[in-house]
């Protein structure tokens, strides 16, 4: 069979490469076709365009690239139709992949979307399309289930988190803080700013001023796939923080309290069993707009699967060196850490058992048959 996958982010490329993996296992005679990153081509498959060049994130940065925008979406277009895939499998990023997936069912192509779009936060309205035009819809979270079927009558498939997989497998590196030459005696405090540039030039600034007030803690960068270590040296400048890259779990594996953007490294980071604080600045008139329309309690997967507030979010005013100061003085408590460890159990039951990629592999090559 022939698959043309489509995601457009980092952690589209991690969860792609795994459903490649699998895709691969269940059909033998399976041909992929891509927009990805790096760890879907090492799954294999022909890479078209690499999500770097995709990576547009707000309101306003949307508009200003609108024209790239939609210049990729006509080359998509032409590119499905000359490879004629058997599925088209789009992952998350809604606002692309949503375009393509109407265009392509009245073409009579089969649509398969893997990882909803979070529509149960915003643009709710955007349901009625997904079931107008997808054929399938495999959701990840244990509440999006309900949410679809209860709600909306839009029956779909819950295959549970593909992370609990890439996680599991994973061995904490016996090297990594001789590799890096860290100290064996200060604990790390790890800083996530974001997968995009300009996501990143908001979020680190504020992350460096937090350093100062901890002079006996190594503060270390977790550095975002395609982007270089000389972008970050300009941005950090004389401060001696380390910026390990393509190293995340490595480097979580190893910290005492992690600060996180918002996204799927919330749940990474917990998943790895590491308190963290949650931490977030956008545009003023992106967040003046997702203010309006995004009708949700929390940011982090954390906290929104369990339905409460298990880690802290400090949100746009929120987010300065005072609040920050007083959140990770209490999350380097023994208290603070075990509370979050403790709430960490909860987290990994609600979202179900493993095997979410071949489970999902698994349903599309049984409707192909």
């Amino acid at each position: 069979m022939k698959y043309y996958i489509i995601a457009g982010e980092a952690s589209g490329d991690l969860h792609g490469s795994k459903l490649i993996e699998a895709l691969k296992e269940k059909d033998a005679k399976a041909q992929v076709r891509f927009w990805g990153g790096d760890l879907m081509q090492n799954a294999g498959g022909d890479l078209v365009i690499h999500y770097k060049s995709l990576a547009f994130m707000g309101f306003w940065e949307v508009f200003v690239n609108l024209r790239t925008i939609l210049n990729n979406i006509s080359y998509c277009k032409r590119d499905i139709l000359d490879f004629q895939p058997d599925a088209i499998i789009y992952i998350d990023y809604p606002g692309f992949n949503l375009r393509i997936a109407k265009w392509a069912k009245k073409r009579g192509f089969i649509n398969h979307f893997y990882i909803s779009p979070q529509v149960w936060a915003w643009k709710e309205s955007r349901v009625q399309l997904m079931k107008k035009i997808l054929d399938k819809l495999y959701v990840i979270l244990p509440f999006e289930k309900d949410f679809f079927e209860k709600k909306h009558q839009f029956k779909v498939e819950f295959v549970g988190h593909p992370l609990l997989d890439t996680l599991s497998i994973r061995k904490k590196s016996e090297d990594f803080i001789l590799q890096h030459q860290l100290s064996e005696k200060d604990d790390i405090i790890a800083l996530l700013p974001g997968s995009r540039k300009q996501e990143i030039k908001k979020m680190l600034p504020r992350f460096l001023k937090i350093s100062e007030h901890f002079p006996h803690f190594q503060f270390v960068i977790a550095g975002a796939p395609g982007i270089d270590l000389d972008w970050y040296q300009k941005l950090i400048g004389d401060k001696k923080i380390k910026i390990i890259l393509n190293q995340t779990y490595d480097l979580l594996n190893y910290s005492k309290v992690a600060l996180v953007s918002s996204g799927t490294a919330t749940l990474e980071t917990a998943l790895l069993n590491v308190p963290q604080i949650v931490c977030y600045r956008s545009s003023f008139i992106t967040y003046q707009i997702a203010k309006r329309l995004v009708k949700l309690k929390y940011i982090s997967l954390v906290n929104l699967i369990l339905d409460r507030e298990v880690v802290k979010e400090l949100i746009q005013e929120k987010f300065n060196v005072r609040e920050v100061k007083k959140q990770l003085e209490y999350t380097l408590s023994e208290s603070g850490q075990n509370q979050l460890k403790e709430d960490y159990k909860e987290l990994r039951k609600a979202l179900g058992g493993g095997g979410a990629s071949k489970k999902t592999a698994q349903l599309i090559v049984d409707s192909l048959k």
